[in-house]
Order: C-alpha cells, then sequence, then structure tokens
C-alpha cells in the first residue's frame, strides 16, 4: 500500500526516471520544461488566436502521447525495454536530445515576444524568416519532435516510442493549422511566400 505521499512521489518517479543513464533523459526534458514554462511570461500581447475547440485537433494527440510517455505509464504496465544501447550509447542519445532541445531555444529565443504557447496573431506580428526560421518554418516543432523520437528510442518501451510519434504527430497537426492561421492573417503573399522558400520541419527538403 502507498500510504506515505513520499511513497506515491517515488511510484510517480519510477520507470526509466530513476535508472541510470536513462534518468539523464528525464532531468534533460524536466529541466527544459521549467525553462520553457519561466520564459511563457516573455511574449506580447495577442491580438488573435485560434478558438480552444479547434485547437483539439492538435492537443488530442500530444496529450495522449504525453501520457504514455510518461515513465509511470510504463512502469504500471509492467514494460521492458525492448532493447539497451548501454551508458555509452545513452550518452550519446542524451547528447542528439539535448542538440534538438537546443533548437527549440533557439527558436524561441530568435522568435522573441512573437511567441506562443498556442497559436495566436500578436501585436505587431511579422514573418520571421532569419536563424533557424531560415532553415525551417517551425524550429520548436522541429527541435522537439527530434528530441522525443530519440528519447523514446533510448527508452525502447512501446509506450514511450507510441508516445513520442504522437506527440509528433500533434505537432506536425499544429504547424498545419498554424500555418493557415497566419497565411489568412499575415497575407498569402508574405507568409505564402515564405513557405515556398523554407522547408516546414525538415531541413533541405522540397518545400512543402
Amino acid at each position: 500500500m502507498l500510504n506515505d505521499p513520499g511513497q506515491w512521489l517515488a511510484f510517480a518517479l519510477s520507470g526509466w526516471t530513476t535508472t541510470w543513464p536513462t534518468q539523464l533523459l528525464a532531468i534533460i526534458w524536466i529541466l527544459w520544461v521549467m525553462s520553457w514554462v519561466l520564459a511563457s511570461f516573455w511574449s506580447g500581447q495577442t491580438k488573435k488566436h485560434v478558438m480552444t475547440w479547434e485547437s483539439l485537433k492538435y492537443r488530442s494527440p500530444i496529450l495522449v502521447g504525453a501520457i504514455l510517455f510518461l515513465p509511470l505509464t510504463g512502469k504500471v504496465l509492467g514494460e521492458k525495454p525492448l532493447w539497451q544501447f548501454g551508458s555509452l550509447g545513452i550518452y550519446v542519445l542524451a547528447c542528439l536530445v539535448l542538440a534538438g532541445i537546443s533548437f527549440t531555444w533557439w527558436g524561441r529565443i530568435h522568435l522573441g515576444r512573437f511567441w506562443s504557447n498556442a497559436i495566436t496573431h500578436k501585436e505587431g506580428h511579422q514573418v520571421i524568416d532569419t536563424g533557424p526560421y531560415g532553415l525551417v518554418r517551425h524550429p520548436i516543432y522541429t527541435g522537439l519532435i527530434a528530441g522525443m523520437l530519440v528519447t523514446g528510442i533510448a527508452v525502447g518501451t512501446v509506450t514511450a516510442m507510441l508516445g513520442a510519434a504522437l506527440i509528433s504527430l500533434g505537432m506536425g497537426l499544429k504547424a498545419r493549422m498554424e500555418e493557415g492561421f497566419l497565411t489568412a492573417e499575415l497575407g498569402a503573399d508574405a507568409y505564402g511566400s515564405y513557405c515556398r522558400r523554407v522547408p516546414m520541419l525538415i531541413p533541405f527538403l522540397p518545400r512543402t
């Protein structure tokens, strides 16, 4: 029985978060979430945003994916990794996760006060096509998708990989919805031209 709050906390944080070196991946993501929440206060005033019910199209797979991605889910289901990389392999994969997270921060800082967690039109919003936005149209999503997929592969459980895939799907859906919204708000000439010049999520791929 879990009668003590400490026991509940230990159970919630069990799974791949308590075994080194996969614990390193959990530390990386926890630090990223904390820093991202703090940075959310650095954002401009919203002029218009996508309605909440419309955002469910991308939020739903992200939410389900996040639940599956949680170490607790695999623990409750009694999952075992399908493979193990060993310490060196995990360290290499952790570096790839850090690279993805760094790309999200590059995009976040470069976007400045135009950033928002939701799909919005900020006051004074304009097309940003420099820095990471000259490589892909959605560098924050690119970094998150890369980091999530690598983490899922590193953990090696079905739920972690499926969760990472669903989160990635949600990010892709959000990117598509965001582009339709920004095209309408900023103009087909300005944003449409940007879309024709810069790939959506993967650098150097044909424009979509």
